[in-house]
């Protein structure tokens, strides 16, 4: 049974720097067992938030995603539910 969440920053990353790092994270994060993790983006102009939902549609390791409620950060965060591929 899977538990436990995690996070990892990403604001103040190029876009592609930003893609590789969650790439390896998702990679890892499923490996580790987790649930859920937490995508911090920055709130910004949402460029870097618009390319990792991008990236986060239809991936294979990911079941689902949304922005995270106003206590855990808003549009700045995306919390993503990790599939059970």
């Amino acid at each position: 049974m899977r538990s436990s969440i995690s996070e990892i920053d990403l604001h103040n990353l190029t876009v592609d720097d930003a893609l590789y790092q969650l790439e390896r994270y998702l990679n890892k994060s499923v490996r580790e067992g987790l649930d859920v993790v937490w995508v911090i983006h920055g709130k910004g102009e949402g460029v870097l938030r618009s390319e990792v939902h991008r990236h986060l549609t239809g991936h294979k390791l990911v079941g689902e995603f949304r922005l995270a409620d106003y206590y855990h950060g808003g549009n700045g965060v995306t919390r993503v539910e990790l599939s059970d591929w």
